[in-house]
């Protein structure tokens, strides 16, 4: 076994002892198909106030101008469906992945501990660590190292697991050896197009963001447009629909990572709960969670805007 396919391996083992669930490699060179994907997306405005998306737009598509020197992206998936979900079908509802302590956080000390073993193991590897927070394409690299396919909901989908997981990457200055791209497994299924709430799927594998619970709820600062009353389908933090309907997570197994489980209190609370709730309260149940991020106002007026 040569350099490259033994350090491959050895790897690929030490993600699975750290708790994720596939881990698949590229190499960093220019994401030729996405470029124009991108352009055409940014210019009909389907990133709605999300102004970041159009920054950096060369270092999005090439990461070697975001990591220099590197060679490989190491691309991470990382499970958070629950083995529980909320109790009362009233109550207004959050996206699953926000159940437990922000993923950011948990999903970086993992890739910082796979980088220092790495160091440890192998010698002068020098690379950073991404999750969703700096302009890398996620979804690409993750399709590009095998990990799964772009489903027509546009998020990453596996025959074997569905699609309720993290997507990280650690982009390194060592070559390796690489995987080859996942193939297509949606077929004629529409299940997803269908069954989204405010038609933000607007035709297979585009997703108009400016149309999404997840963006309407967390990413807009401003009142939520009136036209879109009583499209939400009782979602006040992000919006699961999409990947609730799809055939292939039948196959979602609950995770293994106790900081993803809830806070005790979060599954019980009931619609009333949810209309009663004050800054304490969400303080108390949110302390370390991703639902932080809309703050307790963008909350209430998530809630409201559900009456």
């Amino acid at each position: 076994m040569d350099l490259r396919a033994k350090h491959t391996q050895w790897i690929k083992n030490q993600a699975k002892a750290l708790g994720f669930m596939s881990c698949g490699i590229s190499k960093a060179d220019f994401l030729e198909q996405e470029a124009p994907r991108l352009e055409k997306w940014l210019s009909e405005s389907k990133n709605g106030q999300m102004q970041y998306m159009e920054n950096h737009f060369d270092k999005r598509l090439d990461p070697r101008k975001l990591v220099e020197g590197s060679k490989s992206v190491i691309s991470l998936l990382l499970n958070y469906y629950p083995s529980e979900i909320q109790k009362d079908k009233q109550a207004p509802k959050i996206s699953k992945y926000a159940y437990g302590v922000d993923y950011h956080f948990v999903i970086k000390d993992k890739l910082k501990e796979l980088l220092s073993l790495m160091q440890d193991e192998i010698g002068d590897v020098h690379g950073r660590a991404f999750v969703d927070s700096a302009p890398v394409l996620d979804k690409a690299w993750a399709e590009r190292s095998g990990l799964g396919w772009r489903g027509k909901h546009s998020n990453i989908l596996s025959k074997q697991v569905g699609s309720f997981f993290f997507i990280a990457e650690l982009i390194v200055d060592l070559e390796l050896e690489y995987d080859s791209p996942a193939t297509d497994h949606c077929g004629s299924c529409t299940a997803c197009i269908d069954a989204c709430p405010t038609q933000a799927i607007t035709e297979p594998y585009v997703v108009d963001g400016s149309k999404c619970i997840s963006y309407f709820t967390i990413e807009l600062k401003e009142q939520i447009p009136t036209e879109f009353s009583g499209q939400f389908d009782d979602w006040i933090f992000g919006c699961d629909v999409c990947q609730d309907v799809c055939p292939w997570n039948r196959f979602s197994k609950a995770h293994n990572e106790p900081l993803f489980n809830p806070h005790p209190k979060l599954l019980d609370m009931t619609k009333k709960d949810w209309e009663e709730i004050t800054e304490d309260v969400f303080r108390e149940i949110f302390k370390k969670s991703a639902v932080k991020r809309t703050k307790f106002s963008g909350l209430r007026r998530n809630i409201e805007f559900l009456r």
